[in-house]
């Protein structure tokens, strides 16, 4: 007979199914945005050329460039009402095809990726990878660009044999460039070859059945992992998924700037969800870029507005952060190791990694009381390197007041990583009391 427990597990695995359904459709940084924009859409929310002669009026906005997804809950004065901002980004580590993939080695056709920021390589290897991303192409006489989800294994990166390398579990590095390309099927080279084009002209047909595809120009495409993001553990208390860094920050800003709030309609609430973050953040649409300068000076309108509201502004930066990993303790700071479902986890680090001072992380944690949960801090081990986020990019961008939060994961750049199942509601409940909380003494 289920226990209450267990009753109660099951119903929280339910509640969790728009998240997990989210990550399994964003399988890149286009596709999160694509799925982002239609939510808002739905939310009364108007997408807004940034080429347009755009007048900012009280109203609902969002931007798109590429990977990345401005959007403004606007009420006006902001010079002196400022801007409550929530940053995150959409990209995550993968292995993106070079323009060149398809080749032929050994009977086989393989794809040959290119490793996208920090990736950790094994976990990759061994996995059913789906292709997904953006295809540019002439159709019906015009440029245009449409996205593709391959959403089967239809590529793998076999594992080296242990009888063939003895020393594999004691010393074994991954070479990216020679042990990396991944099986797509048995062919050698001539005529019967698979055409690598003819294959994308192929999956634009079945996802987009009107368009009159005429010539493949370019793509952006990455492999992925297809095993579906789940809820997973004992008592069903974590989540196992790729790209929870950062698509579970961005589906959580999503969720507080999208639900009721009790004041939150005279504020100036506003998302902004990068893509780049993993490579350096330096692009156009990138936080190092003018992406959300450019946006939050159009709401301003001229002169000086913009400085004197980012004055009474501040920005909260959500990126996940590393909790505790239970077979090595020692690799964290004693006093300041996050567990997974304990709440939102303040980073902070002197030397300016993270973005968050004694203010911006005293301001934090009230937010977090007035929501009645909890909160954590982090700060790594002196010995170690600190990693960093978009926090510190935007903050020194725009000169606002900044505090680095994220929730606790384990196995962060991994092919799957985990987090835990309450901490993503943790998140959003302290991102909406955010959003529209008392008013804040500067």
């Amino acid at each position: 007979m289920p226990t209450r427990d267990h009753d109660n597990a099951e119903t929280h695995a339910a509640d969790l199914a728009p998240l997990l359904r989210f990550l399994n459709e964003s399988p890149t940084p286009f596709h999160a945005v694509a799925n982002i924009a239609a939510r808002l859409r739905d939310a009364g929310y108007t997408e807004t050329d940034e080429g347009a002669d755009f007048k900012a009026a009280p109203g609902k906005y969002f931007f798109i460039r590429d990977g990345s997804l401005i959007a403004a809950q606007f009420s006006g004065s902001p010079q002196t009402r400022g801007f409550r901002l929530v940053g995150a980004h959409t990209d995550s580590p993968c292995l993106k095809l070079k323009p060149n993939a398809l080749a032929a080695g050994n009977g086989y056709a393989k794809l040959a990726p290119e490793v996208y920021g920090g990736a950790l390589l094994a976990p990759w290897v061994d996995r059913g990878l789906g292709l997904a991303g953006r295809v540019t192409l002439n159709a019906d006489g015009a440029m245009t660009g449409r996205l593709i989800n391959i959403a089967r294994p239809v590529a793998f990166i076999p594992s080296l044999a242990i009888h063939l390398d003895r020393g594999v579990n004691e010393n074994r590095s991954i070479n990216k460039q020679k042990e990396l390309p991944a099986i797509l099927c048995r062919a050698d080279e001539g005529p019967d070859f698979p055409d690598f084009n003819e294959l994308l002209r192929e999956q634009l047909l079945r996802e987009h059945p009107r368009l009159k595809v005429e010539k493949i120009l370019a793509f952006d495409l990455c492999l992925y992992d297809c095993q579906p993001a789940e809820v997973v553990g004992l008592k069903r208390e974590f989540v196992a998924s790729a790209r929870l860094d950062n698509l579970l920050s961005c589906y959580a800003a999503v969720e507080a700037l999208l639900a009721p709030q009790d004041a939150g309609e005279q504020n100036n609430n506003i998302i902004a969800l990068n893509d780049h973050e993993e490579v350096g953040s330096v692009s156009a649409g990138g936080a190092d870029g003018p992406f959300l300068q450019s946006v939050l000076r159009r709401l301003c309108g001229g002169g000086d507005n913009l400085a004197r509201a980012l004055r009474h502004s501040m920005l909260v930066s959500a990126d996940n952060a590393h909790g505790v990993h239970p077979n090595y303790p020692d690799k964290h700071e004693p006093a300041h190791r996050p567990l997974l479902n304990a709440g939102p986890v303040i980073k902070i680090n002197s030397n300016q990694r993270y973005a968050t001072s004694g203010e911006t992380a005293g301001w934090f944690r009230r937010i977090c009381e007035r929501a009645g949960i909890p909160c954590q801090s982090i700060v790594t081990r002196s010995d170690m390197g600190c990693g960093s986020t978009i926090g510190p990019i935007t903050a020194a961008k725009l000169g606002v007041r900044t505090a680095d939060i994220g929730v606790a994961q384990l196995g962060m750049h991994s092919a799957r990583e985990l987090a835990g199942a309450h901490d993503q509601k943790m998140l959003a409940d302290a991102l909406r009391e955010f959003f529209g909380g008392e008013e804040w003494p500067f």
